[in-house]
């Protein structure tokens, strides 16, 4: 049996625990999709502009925190060329930061202080929304935060761009959206 494909977009540096548990199966095949040459990655590219990706290849795109790194406008480019490359029974799961729950940090005047800690050091509100401050400063404009979504903005962006249907999930905990964007709507169980 041949093994699905997901393509990991954003993908940074390789680190097999970068993908969710569902992907790191023996069933499953890692394409690395980056900007960054420096990062190795099994494709450069943008993910505004993968065309150098057949049309429906994938079985699955997995995309963690890079959408909030394009500007608002690009977004819809960014989805569509998601949705185009998966097959017509394909999925993408996308995680980005929660705006709605920083929010209500930034009204409680808590912009500066630390929510929690990442492997890249303190994190606050205000690198949520903007970008994290300390790789910015390193000139790795990468990071940088140009857009931002609630789960209702984020439903809207990916149903209005080549997918049929959509389950968002608020992780207020670690203030992240999780979307499950499917391409032909999933059957219920009755």
């Amino acid at each position: 049996m041949s093994k699905q494909k997901v393509l990991h977009v954003g993908c940074g540096p390789y680190n097999p625990k970068k993908l969710p548990a569902r992907f790191n199966t023996d069933s499953w095949k890692e394409v690395r999709l980056d900007i960054d040459p420096q990062v190795k990655p099994d494709i450069v590219a943008s993910i505004t502009d993968m065309s150098g990706i057949q049309s429906g290849s994938f079985d699955a795109l997995f995309s963690s925190h890079n959408i909030e790194h394009l500007y608002p406008h690009e977004v819809d480019t960014a989805l569509s060329e998601f949705a185009r490359v998966l097959k017509s029974d394909g999925f993408a799961l996308i995680t980005c930061p929660d705006l709605q729950t920083v929010a209500e940090y930034i009204a409680e005047d808590k912009l500066e202080d630390t929510l929690y800690t990442a492997p890249a050091g303190p994190i606050a509100p205000i690198d949520i929304v903007y970008g994290h401050r300390p790789s910015l400063a390193k000139g790795n404009l990468f990071m940088a935060h140009k857009t931002g979504f609630t789960a209702n903005t984020l439903a809207r962006a990916i149903v209005g761009n080549g997918f049929a249907h959509v389950r968002v999930k608020r992780d207020r905990e670690h203030f992240n959206l999780w979307a499950m964007g499917y391409k032909t709507k999933p059957e219920t169980k009755q």
